[in-house]
């Protein structure tokens, strides 16, 4: 066992002063790289000014310092991160440019002592300052005055977006817009677009948010070098990262780089150098990570900023410690903590210090050190009056106490941290709070206590479904570390807490929790909350509407897999088999490796006979004594890359038993059957792959596939080779009513949104553009979306989300899809025998799919599972 280092409670606790409030995202594994500065939507902005005609060379008396103005004043401490000292110095001089009857500065005061209050997380003191500097500014016509209007206007579309009001959000930046065309400020245009596509993207509407940023990229083009199209291109490329489009965003960023050192501009150089870096490091590969860890060495080498170095050289560290480089990331530490030391208090050095602790954590021997800064953290937040970041070390000093098992201190910290946050409204890091409050009452035995903290924080957590990917942009959320294990334990901790006699109400709270996950899957897969989900009755879809389906969801803990039935005019039940989870991925993947192999009949029995064994041997008996004929998987996990239909049971596939369907969820899903009527199907396919996809091998028996689909009797419209282009394909299906969408092409379904596609002609259709494809408005939903010749990326355990999001995102009601790619002249086969089944209008899409698995099994050249039980079919299974 490992021994640990005891932290001494009452030289720590005894700089807590003062509870406080606090609005940030948990950065326990998060680098400090997500703390981009960003022009306009990512980050703090810098304070509006009055425009230069304005500012006079009048004095102000502050604090007994003498200063240029009281204004510049604020505007210097609130960019230095000191928030707090910046209302107060931002309210005396509201209330001497009040007494001065100027209300053109009173404006603009109080227009940044509501970006100030933001910052703070006071929504009712930067609602009253915005809207009585709005009220001061109205009906202004000169010049100057619009552009100070049209800054209190931006401040505004801050708040409202921050509050959750993203169509008034808009609606305001909109009117800037206008405002500054009026005064021909085109770097505030290009700022504007720039919060529009925030706030387009902010409802879901992901598409409409990247065309505005690709036009402001054009804007940009067009204007000659100056500091302000640096700064643009920054923003644009931070912009698009958040966004997903690594590629445009690295674009940007490069054309900021070079034109900051054409304009030999340090500090502009050191801050393309570090988005270039964030951008690179977000790309997941080794030489991508290394070409990062470069643009973040280089920052020392240029950056005047010691702040930007320290934040470079803490993401530096990061990529090592990810790495388990540990031995070089040491090399680091002990500049990194000397540059700390030399930080003047912010802010942005409070993190910094709880950034570098979190990192040292990696080090057990260095935990004193971490305890020491945090906290120095934490009382150079207090001084500041920065509750925000006083409640952030908090909760990170807990973590650490719960760490080294000193549950006492830990959890005297945590209950600290949770009424700064409630009293200051800030669930992002109530939710991290209630979390690590039910770790520490769970590892007490506290087990009510436990799921009370838990169900709390699933419910913050919920509440926070648009804030989390697509409202507070300043953190992308490191979905695997923070938001995941808050479900996947609850689960644990629910069906843990089960006695001989199961608990119904317990077991049906774990199975809508693993529900939210999946959910919340999608969410972070597409870096925004579009899925919009539905309360179903689990009861009345199985019992009342589909008495002949039983749904299993099989959840992968730790130490064990558990799988909750829900079978027809029964009660819940649940059944575990005790395995670790490494245990599981490693047959599971083995598993995988084997069905892909026609040859490996055998080794596919043995292994899928195990998780048989783990998912369905249990309940055989009673789903056979229940008439059940169908059975709808919710999967988790590595789970999602394996098809059901290949597990065996000893002498029989599960394809042979039952007719299969997968599903992301009844939360999404209401199921119903197939309309009854004349299928349509639009058909679009690739022979031959584009030129510049050397990889992909043709798919020359597509046209006997299509051949089959139209002597199915199933009408078709079809689109090949080169007419099968993403235009050409997205006016077909918006001109034309099909139910039925077929697409043969090669395709890739990966973990990763940027990395999921199907290829058309002129390349490839990227899954976060299937909504506009296959969702127009005033056209029915399309029932069946197949598939055909794509298949999970290799390597990657989490492929199979690809799939899920590909169905969802273009919102059929069912999609057929294969995990692997399979031979050519089968998937004739199969997809003949699939709709000449479906065409009868006798059975269901999952029963369609289960008669034609079972036409290639019996196939002399077909019967491997390599060959029928790829495809699988997701969504509505009627």
């Amino acid at each position: 066992m490992t021994k640990t280092t005891r932290l001494s409670g009452a030289n720590y606790l005894k700089i807590f002063r003062q509870k406080a409030k606090a609005k940030i995202f948990d950065f326990l594994r998060l680098p400090l790289y997500f703390l981009i500065a960003l022009l306009c939507i990512l980050c703090s902005p810098v304070l509006a000014i009055v425009p230069d005609a304005l500012n006079s060379s009048s004095q102000l008396v502050i604090n007994g310092v003498t200063s240029t103005s009281g204004l510049q004043q604020g505007k210097v401490l609130f960019d230095a991160g000191k928030f707090a000292q910046a209302v107060d110095v931002l309210q005396q001089a509201a209330q001497k440019y009040k007494q001065q009857g100027d209300n053109l500065r009173l404006a603009t005061t109080l227009s940044n002592l509501s970006l100030a209050y933001q910052q703070l997380g006071d929504w009712n003191e930067a609602q009253q300052a915005i809207t009585e500097s709005l009220n001061l500014l109205k009906g202004q016509e000169k010049n100057q005055n619009l552009q100070v209007f049209a800054q209190s206007l931006d401040i505004q579309g801050r708040l409202q977006l921050a509050m959750g009001k993203a169509e008034s959000a808009l609606a305001t930046w909109q009117q800037t817009e206008e405002i500054y065309k009026k005064t021909g400020n085109k770097s505030s245009i290009v700022r504007s677009q720039i919060n529009q596509a925030q706030a387009w993207r902010t409802q879901g509407f992901y598409r409409r948010a990247v065309e505005i940023l690709k036009k402001v990229n054009k804007t940009l083009q067009s204007q000659p070098d100056s500091p302000e199209k640096t700064v643009g291109l920054r923003s644009l490329g931070d912009a698009l990262q958040v966004a997903g489009d690594l590629e445009l965003s690295r674009r940007a960023l490069e054309q900021s780089l070079a034109i900051a050192q054409r304009l030999q501009s340090n500090a502009d150089i050191g801050a393309s150098l570090f988005s270039l870096g964030n951008n690179t490091r977000n790309a997941h590969t080794q030489e991508q990570k290394r070409q990062a860890i470069a643009y973040y060495q280089q920052i020392e080498k240029v950056s005047a900023s010691p702040l930007t170095k320290i934040q470079a050289k803490l993401n530096y560290l990061s990529l090592l410690i990810e790495d388990k480089q540990l031995a070089q990331a040491q090399t680091l530490l002990p500049s990194i903590q000397s540059q700390l030391e030399q930080l003047p208090p912010s802010r942005a050095a409070v993190y910094a210090r709880i950034n570098f602790a979190q990192s040292l954590t990696k080090f057990p021997s260095r935990n004193s050190d971490s305890a020491l800064i945090l906290a120095k953290a934490i009382e150079q937040s207090h001084s500041l009056a920065d509750k925000r970041a006083e409640a952030y070390a908090l909760k990170s000093l807990g973590s650490l106490y719960e760490e080294t098992k000193q549950w006492s201190e830990a959890q005297d910290l945590t209950l600290k941290g949770l009424f700064l946050a409630q009293s200051s409204n800030a669930p992002e890091i109530i939710y991290t709070l209630e979390w690590q409050l039910g770790r520490l009452l769970w590892a007490q035995k506290d087990i009510n206590g436990a799921i009370a903290a838990y169900d709390t924080a699933v419910k913050t957590l919920q509440s926070l479904r648009n804030d989390l990917v697509a409202v507070n942009q300043d953190v992308q959320l490191n979905f695997r570390d923070s938001v995941e294990p808050v479900y996947r334990e609850s689960v644990e901790l629910l069906l843990q807490s089960q006695t001989e006699e199961p608990d119904i109400k317990i077991l049906e709270k774990a199975r809508q929790r693993i529900e939210a996950l999946q959910l919340a899957e999608l969410d972070n897969f597409f870096q925004e909350a579009c899925l919009q989900g539905q309360k179903v009755k689990l009861d009345q879809v199985v019992d009342q509407d589909n008495p002949t389906s039983a749904i299993l969801y099989p959840i992968i803990l730790p130490n064990e897999l558990q799988v909750i039935v829900k079978i027809p005019k029964r009660p819940l039940r649940h059944y575990s088999t005790k395995i670790r989870q490494t245990e599981v991925e490693k047959i599971l993947t083995a598993l995988r490796k084997s069905l892909v192999n026609p040859t490996a009949i055998k080794a596919v029995e043995n292994q899928s006979q195990q998780v048989y064994n783990w998912l369905l041997q249990p309940i055989e008996s009673e789903l056979q004594a229940s008439g059940v004929n169908t059975l709808v998987f919710v999967l988790d996990g590595a789970l999602r890359n394996l098809p059901m239909a290949a597990l065996y049971d000893g002498k029989q596939y599960l394809v042979e038993k039952y007719a299969i369907a997968l599903s992301v969820g009844l939360q999404l899903l209401d199921p119903k059957p197939l309309v009854q009527r004349q299928l349509k199907a639009l058909t679009a396919g690739l022979t031959e792959p584009p030129a510049n996809y050397p990889n992909y091998a043709p798919l020359t028996a597509i046209k006997s596939e299509f051949d089959g689909i139209t002597e199915a009797g199933i009408s078709t419209t079809s689109l090949l080779d080169g007419q099968f282009t993403s235009k050409k394909l997205e006016s077909e299906i918006n001109t034309v009513s099909f139910n039925i969408v077929h697409l043969a092409t090669h395709g890739q379904f990966s973990s990763l949104a940027e990395n999921t596609f199907i290829l058309a002609a002129d390349g490839p259709i990227k899954v976060k553009d299937f909504d506009s494809f296959f969702r127009s408005q005033d056209k029915s939903t399309v029932e069946l979306l197949v598939l055909s010749a794509c298949q999970t990326a290799a390597g990657d355990n989490r492929a199979a989300l690809g799939l899920a999001g590909a169905s969802v995102r273009a919102g059929a009601r069912s999609t057929l899809a294969s995990l692997w790619q399979i031979d050519d002249e089968s998937t004739a086969l199969f997809v003949t025998a699939f709709y000449r089944e479906l065409q009868s209008g006798k059975i269901t899409k999952a029963e369609a799919l289960h008669l034609a698995q079972l036409e290639l099994l019996k196939h002399p050249n077909y019967k491997a599972p390599s060959f029928w039980s790829a495809y699988v079919l997701i969504g509505n299974w009627l």
